[in-house]
């Protein structure tokens, strides 16, 4: 089992030691686990920084790898909050240290905070939600390289309030995922959607991962984006039949920032 997606107190959204996180990831028998810390510069709330103490963050992945070497397989990650106006800072910090694995997620478009549902919806449709939503990760994916895979593809789902039309953004969509493709590019399996109770609004969806398979693409994480031990490796088997349903047989993992596919 793997979970390429987790968080510890290094995280502003988070407060469990790293430790806690591994043990946990252990007692799940997870045999490989990316810590995958967020950095979101120049978020727009000013209450979560979303910032990293590198310096700090390095050292203990580098002693969580020694210290849990012959029990489990710490994979030194990252989580980089992507905006059209911090690429570059992203890029600086994707490149500073010897990571391994690195999520490029949308936290944030077009200056809004996607947690704050009364400004992102403020005096706009659902409808144009979505398609400045998807343009906005369009425009800044193609200017960006210093990533692996994209997280929680479809987020916005989460926090809107009702769910647009597929053939409003299919178009935008399928752009996305065959850039990925082309570039060797992934997108993650991220089963956070479970424990928000999202149906089959899955992050992303059944027909997302089809369309990736479809234009060619082969990278594909399972995580948990757990922020607390009782959701690492959480949905782990119901990832797995998800990638199945839509045609994948392999998933994933990280070296150096370079895939290794394990069958599942």
């Amino acid at each position: 089992m793997f979970d390429y997606h987790t968080h510890t107190f290094f995280s502003d959204d988070a407060n469990i030691p790293m430790d806690e996180m591994i043990e946990a990831a252990c007692k799940a028998g997870i045999t490989e686990m990316a810590i995958t810390d967020h950095y979101d510069p120049l978020y727009p709330d000013p209450d979560y920084t979303f910032l990293l103490d590198f310096e700090a963050y390095q050292k203990a992945l580098e002693k969580a790898q020694a210290t849990f070497k012959d029990r489990i397989t710490i994979v030194k990650g990252m989580e980089l909050g992507l905006q059209s106006h911090a690429l570059e800072e992203c890029s600086r910090a994707a490149n500073a240290y010897p990571y391994d694995f690195i999520i490029g997620s949308f936290h944030c478009a077009q200056g809004f905070d996607l947690y704050r549902r009364d400004l992102l919806f403020k005096d706009r449709t659902v409808e144009e939600v979505y398609i400045g939503f998807y343009t906005y990760m369009k425009d800044c994916l193609a200017r960006f390289e210093d990533f692996n895979v994209v997280g929680h593809f479809n987020i916005i789902d989460r926090y809107s309030p009702e769910i647009a039309k597929d053939s409003l953004t299919k178009e935008l969509r399928e752009d996305i995922l065959r850039n990925l493709a082309e570039r060797g590019k992934g997108i993650e399996i991220n089963t956070s959607s479970y424990r928000y109770k999202m149906g089959r609004r899955t992050t992303p969806t059944l027909d997302i991962l089809k369309t990736f398979k479809k234009v060619g693409g082969e990278v594909i994480t399972i995580g948990s984006d757990a922020h607390y031990p009782e959701h690492v490796g959480d949905h782990h088997a119901d990832a797995v039949a998800l990638a199945k349903e839509a045609g994948f047989r392999y998933v994933a993992t990280f070296r150096e920032r370079k895939p290794s596919f394990i069958a599942v």
